[in-house]
């Protein structure tokens, strides 16, 4: 009996090893979240809320992805560029439709989204550069006054429609982020921030392009999203939004600026020459147009084609050789005919010149001259 119980025992003891052996391989398999409680939050980094780490954690696995990534710089003008019109039009307020400037303007003096310096280069998108609307409204002399619930902490400004300074923001700045992606072996823009400039001639305190702020596209892509506007004159249906304006590219502008270590512009890079100016910015776009044309191994059939290609160039030099060649035979040939031709004509131009006669020596002997001399003596 006592050894009897003694193999129960025993076999007991082992199966509680091995039901602990294997829950130990599982908990070393499977990672175990937090024990959180309900209503308990997770216990995270000092400093850093969870929804930072994971806006850090997509970052970091976005960016782990990426093959190449380039910052670009670009102005857009409303004046010179009729693509970019629609960011300026309407001017004034129709049917409760806005330009680019009014949404953004508006925005900032209701304090709904917030807005940051523009600091030539290095902009930082922080609270401490964070943008005070009464700065901007004592900066660019715009007439505004506290709404009702303004505060210290929420500063809300009233400003009408007529003071708003629409007629003199005549561009904008954007940033790009352009990036290839590995996963998708695609190349995207991203447009990262806007900047509306003012334009302002000599009559003004402020001359010339002066930036105002800088807003980032996330926080304005909701407000965007519910404006729609017309692309151009041949449809009047307004069928995009500012939203899709600025994710299908649909602007133009010029390249002033890439991120770089001395944070210099491209004309203080190339120079003042309009025309170098054109070469390097042409350069930047041609670059991050074609780059991934080389990342790619052609086909057979793309190969058959340049050999037909190469063929095709190759036989048309051939025969503008063979053409070259029977020209300057041709010349020659002509140029020798010509050549014995003068020849042929001057040998029969050629005639023998008839003798002169010599003139004859006077009959009258010289006695008589003698003699007239004589004769007047």
């Amino acid at each position: 009996m006592m050894k009897f119980k003694t193999i129960i025992l025993a076999a007991m003891a082992a199966m509680t090893l091995s039901v602990s052996a294997q829950q130990q391989s599982q908990s070393s398999v499977v990672s175990r979240g937090p024990r959180t409680r309900p209503g308990q939050t997770e216990a995270s980094t000092p400093g850093i809320s969870a929804r930072m780490q994971q806006q850090q954690g997509t970052a970091s696995g976005q960016e782990s992805s990426l093959k190449y990534m380039k910052i670009i710089y670009r102005e857009l003008d409303l004046v010179k560029q009729d693509a970019n019109a629609p960011l300026y039009f309407p001017e004034d307020l129709v049917d409760g439709n806005e330009n680019l400037f009014r949404i953004m303007f508006r925005l900032l003096a209701q304090n709904k989204i917030p807005a940051y310096e523009y600091l030539d280069g290095r902009e930082d998108f922080t609270e401490e550069n964070r943008v005070k609307m009464a700065d901007v409204i004592s900066r660019f002399e715009i007439y505004a006054k506290p709404a009702k619930g303004f505060s210290e902490k929420n500063p809300v400004y009233d400003i009408e429609p007529v003071d708003v300074p629409t007629n003199e923001v005549l561009a904008y700045y954007i940033i790009e982020r352009w990036e290839f992606d590995n996963r998708t072996n695609r190349m995207k823009t991203i447009v990262e921030a806007i900047c509306p400039v003012v334009v302002r001639d000599d009559a003004y305190a402020i001359s010339g392009k002066t930036p105002m702020f800088w807003m980032k596209m996330s926080d304005l892509r909701p407000h965007l999203q519910a404006q729609y506007i017309f692309i151009d004159d041949d449809n009047n249906l307004a069928s995009h939004t500012y939203d899709d304006f600025f994710t299908l590219n649909m602007y133009k502008g010029e390249i002033y600026k890439t991120r770089n270590l001395r944070n210099r512009t491209l004309a203080q890079i190339v120079g003042d020459d309009p025309d170098d100016l054109k070469r390097a910015q042409d350069s930047i776009q041609h670059r991050l147009d074609h780059y991934d044309d080389n990342l790619w191994v052609p086909s057979r059939e793309e190969l058959a084609r340049q050999r037909e290609i190469a063929d095709s160039i190759a036989a048309a030099s051939d025969t503008t050789e063979v053409e070259e060649k029977a020209t300057s035979r041709s010349k020659r040939s002509k140029r020798s005919e010509r050549a014995s031709t003068r020849s042929k004509e001057a040998k029969k131009s050629k005639v023998k010149e008839p003798k002169k006669d010599k003139p004859k020596a006077s009959t009258t002997p010289s006695s008589a001259t003698k003699s007239v001399r004589n004769r007047r003596k």
